[in-house]
């Protein structure tokens, strides 16, 4: 009987469901947490069934604590994770942020950590109502819920999108979760009901919404007449301060009228899990986007928000002759666009919703009143059913490398454009090389781009650092996502490591790297400077250029015990002081970044050749290459050696061959192969010519 009632007893214990064990904070975790709730007198340990710790005065709940790491794991600018503590109140407001561990090159070893706890301070007092948008064209809100501006960091514009997206993302999962007021509703989606209709009879059954507000009732809001502000034009007679016609184009009852067929199909087609289509027209005084809004971007003038959250509009720029809303009878619109809704708070087409107007009107230039017109989103519910609510957070957001790519689409154009024309340039070099002027013209034109667009503008210089970041996502897990944040260091590195296997390092070093073009110019000014050139010894210079291997060995072991000391040994690499912060740093840095400038007015490209050790790695998987594109000839070191004392990297040997590890493709040695009046060879056989010519004249 004992036994048998044991056996009962640990049956029933194993049954009884046992409370998950919760995590008490280190007394790190406390103290930042009592900073964030100076008010709290207590502090639970964190909970297992969701991430977060509840912080409390007395018996009262003040709000939640959580990390960062923990609701939403994205990856930083270094390849690893950003980890914050973040804390909001019971009312959806941010009580803080502070950054608890970080591997940023730019805070550790550039603009140091100062900038960054400044921008993170941003979030105090802000709400998970508001917009918050990074670098917007000001700072400070549009009023009470509206779009919120804060102030990014020059030089770190990838990494505080990064914060950005992981504060917005995580609070909204855990206010959903923990919140009664920003709990979501049951989820809707779209059913497959379709019959052609024309604008009318949409219209009618309600399936378009139609927000118009007159210019009286607008005046009436505002609290003056629109004549008070200069910038806005007359209203015509009948004209509407706001006439918005708005469907939810991702049903097909409503999107394939709109759109078509063939339309609707492609573009759902390219939609991601979760991801949905609001289509918005208008006309009046103020359309729902402003007369400077750029395609692909972020709707600032109109704005969606759901359970007290701000939902983003980003504009699909999918609308063009072949694409656009043409349903029969349909309204000609001054504005008409396709938004994709989604972002970090997602779309529930079966809770209610807003549409919201924030207009700016400004006086003069130093007064602008603020306007905020709302109403609501009202979606036909006949077209859509009812789905199981998924976990928070869990409905896909679109990646956020892709708002970057969508910012940065100029740029990418311009520097696409430059890689195909170089590209060209390099494969028909035989071809250019018998214009000297032009190819010479063509390559100093080319360098000042690279120094002034790709390195100053666009922050395009690539680092060892990159290496570093490529192996450790190797070793930790691949992730591209990482790598696409930088939509300009992407496509460089893309480019480089194609290019290696076909022409070897010397089409970056030599062409597309700023820091070397800054050296080259270096060069040309101690030259005109008459500084006297220094030529390092043939036997010095072969044992000097195995250093910058030795430093690239060095670094990447180090990187492998500990990313934070080769970030700061990277700084061997003057390309952060000199490019990201435009010398403007800690004295030692300058000294140093000014002195290889300075040692290269004397040694041409003397950090290239030596010291650096992005050019080390990228000799070594140049070795590679499957091509040798610079011609040679049988007299090239035997006897002549004109090639060689043109090269002043010294990437030619004197038996005339071609050191490609060192060379930098500037085609010096190719133009003068092609040249009749500097080519040994080619004087050497003119000669031949010239006497057989004679002779041939004697004979007859």
């Amino acid at each position: 009987m004992a036994v048998a009632r044991t056996l009962v007893l640990l049956i029933a214990s194993m049954l009884v469901p046992v409370p998950p064990l919760q995590a008490e904070p280190t007394p790190e975790i406390q103290a930042r947490i009592q900073q964030l709730f100076p008010k709290a007198t207590r502090i639970d340990d964190k909970r297992a069934d969701y991430p977060v710790y509840p912080v409390y005065q007395l018996n009262e709940l003040l709000g939640y604590a959580y990390e960062s790491r923990d609701i939403s794991d994205l990856t930083g600018y270094s390849g690893k994770p950003i980890s914050l503590l973040v804390g909001i109140d019971v009312d959806g407001h941010f009580t803080g942020v502070q950054v608890m561990d970080h591997h940023e090159p730019v805070f550790l070893h550039g603009l140091g950590e100062g900038p960054l706890f400044d921008f993170v301070d941003q979030y105090r007092g802000r709400s998970l109502t508001e917009h918050i948008v990074v670098n917007g064209k000001k700072t400070g809100s549009d009023g009470e819920g509206g779009v919120v501006y804060v102030d990014g960091i020059t030089s770190a514009t990838v990494s505080v999108i990064i914060i950005n997206d992981t504060v917005l993302s995580s609070a909204l999962k855990v206010a959903r979760d923990q919140l009664e007021a920003f709990a979501q509703a049951p989820a809707a989606q779209p059913t497959d009901l379709f019959e052609p209709l024309t604008w009318q009879q949409m219209l009618e059954r309600g399936y378009l919404g139609h927000w118009r507000l007159s210019v009286e009732e607008a005046e009436s809001r505002i609290g003056n007449a629109l004549d008070a502000y200069p910038a806005l034009p007359e209203p015509t007679p009948g004209e509407a301060a706001i006439d918005i016609y708005y469907g939810y184009a991702s049903a097909p009852m409503i999107g394939r009228n709109l759109l078509g067929d063939e339309a609707f199909a492609r573009l759902t087609e390219n939609l991601k899990s979760g991801e949905q289509m609001l289509a918005v027209m208008s006309n009046g005084v103020f359309t729902h986007v402003a007369d400077d809004f750029r395609p692909g971007t972020v709707a600032e003038r109109l704005s969606l928000e759901q359970s007290d959250l701000a939902v983003e509009l980003r504009d699909m720029n999918r609308l063009d002759p072949d694409t656009r809303l043409r349903a029969d009878g349909m309204p000609a619109f001054e504005q008409a666009h396709l938004f994709k809704m989604g972002g970090s708070g997602g779309f529930n087409p079966g809770a209610d919703a807003s549409l919201v107007m924030n207009l700016a009107l400004p006086r003069n230039h130093l007064t602008v009143d603020r306007a905020r017109f709302r109403t609501d989103l009202n979606l036909p519910q006949e077209l859509f059913e009812r789905v199981a609510v998924t976990a928070p957070g869990a409905q896909n957001r679109l990646p956020t490398w892709v708002g970057l790519w969508q910012e940065r689409w100029l740029q990418v154009t311009i520097l696409v454009a430059s890689l195909v024309v170089l590209t060209v340039c390099f494969a028909r070099q035989r071809h250019y090389s018998r214009y000297p002027k032009r190819l010479h013209r063509f390559r100093w034109g080319f360098l000042f781009f690279t120094l002034f667009f790709i390195g100053f503008h666009a922050q395009g210089q690539l680092s060892v650092v990159n290496i570093f970041t490529l192996l450790l996502s190797l070793h930790d897990g691949f992730e591209i996502g990482t790598f696409l944040l930088d939509p300009v260091i992407f496509i460089l590195w893309t480019f480089t490591f194609i290019t290696l296997f076909i022409w070897g390092r010397g089409l970056f070093c030599g062409w597309l790297c700023p820091f070397g073009a800054m050296q080259e110019m270096a060069s040309w000014l101690g030259k005109t400077l008459q500084v006297r050139q220094r030529r390092v010894p043939e036997a010095w210079h072969r044992r000097l250029i195995h250093l910058k291997y030795l430093i690239l060995v060095g670094l990447v072991g180090t990187s492998l015990h500990s990313l934070t000391l080769a970030e700061q040994l990277a700084e061997v690499e003057p390309f952060k002081t000199s490019l990201t912060l435009y010398f403007w740093r800690y004295w030692p840095f300058v000294v140093y970044a000014a002195g290889l400038l300075v040692a290269g007015m004397f040694v041409h490209k003397f950090f290239c050749r030596y010291l650096c050790p992005l050019g080390a790695g990228l000799a070594v998987l140049g070795k590679f290459r499957l091509f040798s594109w610079l011609t040679r000839v049988k007299l090239c070191g035997q006897p002549c050696q004109v090639c060689k004392h043109h090269c002043e990297i010294n990437a030619i040997r004197t038996d005339g061959r071609i050191d490609y590890n060192e060379c930098i493709q500037c085609l010096e040695c190719v133009v003068i192969l092609r040249d009749d009046t500097r080519c040994v060879d080619s004087l050497i056989r003119k000669k031949r010519q010239r006497r057989a010519r004679i002779q041939a004249v004697n004979v007859a």
